[in-house]
């Protein structure tokens, strides 16, 4: 309970680990102010509800820190909660919006609960559009790409007669 450790150069698994066996060291202080100071180092770890639970509690986190936290911990948090982590830091995100991985949180956020942070942040999901997310690995098709990005390009028409046939019948 008394020492502390830095694990940022740990692999994520082991900093999973090191933040379960912090959180049950440090569990009787979790009321207690001093508790995010003492689970700080650990953060890397942590799973994204105990950032929400963190959240709750304006805990003023440096974005040095922020940027460090899991990965699909920091992409499960909604603008509202990443300000109540940051805090008084919260400006210092707009300095980062273009690298990873804030540029990858902004993404999947809706760009009009961004726009609520007044920091200027943009590239968040307009209302009313569908993110598409262009898959990693090679097409299957063996139709020539010329042929594909036709009907690609003709699938917006399509969907539209079938609404507009659909509304008319």
């Amino acid at each position: 309970r008394l020492v502390s450790l830095d694990p940022s150069g740990c692999s994520q698994e082991t900093k999973t680990l090191l933040y379960q066996k912090a959180k049950e060291a440090f569990s009787e202080q979790h009321h207690l102010p001093a508790y995010y100071e003492l689970i700080l180092p650990y953060l890397g770890g942590a799973p994204a509800a105990d950032l929400k639970a963190l959240s709750k509690d304006n805990v003023n986190m440096n974005i040095s820190t922020f940027v460090t936290l899991r990965r699909e911990s920091l992409m499960s948090l909604t603008p509202h909660e990443v300000q109540g982590l940051l805090g008084v830091n919260l400006p210092q995100l707009a300095q980062w919006q273009s690298r990873a991985p804030v540029r990858d949180w902004i993404l999947v956020q809706k760009q009009w609960e961004l726009d609520q942070l007044h920091l200027g942040l943009t590239g968040g999901t307009q209302e009313g559009y569908i993110n598409i997310v262009t898959p990693r690995f090679p097409a299957l098709s063996s139709a020539p790409l010329g042929a594909v990005a036709t009907a690609l390009s003709l699938l917006p028409a399509l969907l539209l007669s079938v609404l507009v046939g659909s509304i008319l019948s």
